[in-house]
């Protein structure tokens, strides 16, 4: 998947996910295990309820892994302090922020607290983090707005441009093109295709929008409910896997294209 040379970014190694639930672990997917580099879109895909969300959040440190290992740098993500992991990793997720009292300007400047010092004061590359940020997400005329002034399209790329204002190495978003038209959906994986580009920062991304993600991903993660598969979406469609991913009787995919259609 990648070459020695290459700077290992991400890494799972046997990675199991899902619940501890009082009397038993209920396991989603398991014998999870990936190297991505630096510079390098990867899209998560599979059917709903299969387990995307739920593997962003143990990627994240943010839910508890069941068994194997997950590395940031190559180092497992456990031993990093919270603020540390800040600085490397930010995450956007499909729930609705908290804070939505601030301003646009407030809640994306929110992004460079693990930066600043302890009283929280922006400097002059703080503020120019989040302007790039803004602009990047076309989100600068809102930001003088509240959030709760937003719809729900504006609301989630104000989230992507609090992510881009962190400023980490490694994004991890969760169907980042939820609510948006589709001029912003892709906007939006068009925007991160060129931050991988031309930051070299790794960003992994589910979504329900795979025809897009074939055509913009330079790595594919496939949740099926038998395997996870990881590869080039070239490589998926030549060996077949998207062929199995929805009811035959409803969806079919079409190899030649690269795109899914409706039996009739």
């Amino acid at each position: 998947m990648t070459s020695e040379k290459e700077h290992i970014i991400l890494k799972a190694d046997g990675l199991s996910i899902g619940y501890f639930g009082k009397k038993k672990i209920d396991v989603i997917a398991k014998e999870i295990s990936f190297n991505f580099s630096e510079g390098t879109l990867i899209s998560l895909v599979g059917a709903n309820g299969i387990g995307k969300s739920t593997l962003l959040r143990t990627l994240s440190g943010m839910q508890k892994r069941i068994e194997g290992n997950v590395f940031i740098h190559n180092k497992q993500l456990e031993t990093y302090h919270p603020i540390e992991l800040a600085t490397l990793l930010s995450v956007v997720l499909t729930e609705a922020p908290t804070s939505k009292n601030l301003s646009v300007l407030e809640f994306v400047s929110l992004g460079r607290q693990p930066h600043t010092n302890w009283m929280g004061n922006l400097s002059t590359t703080d503020r120019e983090k989040v302007v790039w940020a803004l602009t990047q997400t076309d989100t600068t005329a809102l930001k003088q707005r509240s959030c709760f002034e937003l719809s729900d399209g504006q609301m989630q790329r104000v989230a992507i441009a609090r992510a881009l204002a962190q400023d980490t190495s490694i994004i991890l978003l969760d169907e980042p093109t939820t609510h948006l038209d589709l001029y912003h959906r892709a906007n939006i994986l068009k925007l991160l295709k060129r931050l991988t580009q031309e930051t070299g920062k790794t960003v992994l991304f589910s979504t329900h929008e795979i025809d897009l993600a074939i055509q913009l991903s330079d790595q594919m993660i496939l949740m099926t409910e038998k395997e996870t598969l990881i590869d080039a979406p070239g490589q998926l469609i030549i060996k077949g896997h998207f062929n199995d991913l929805f009811p035959s009787d409803t969806i079919f995919f079409d190899s030649n294209t690269g795109r899914f259609g409706i039996k009739k």
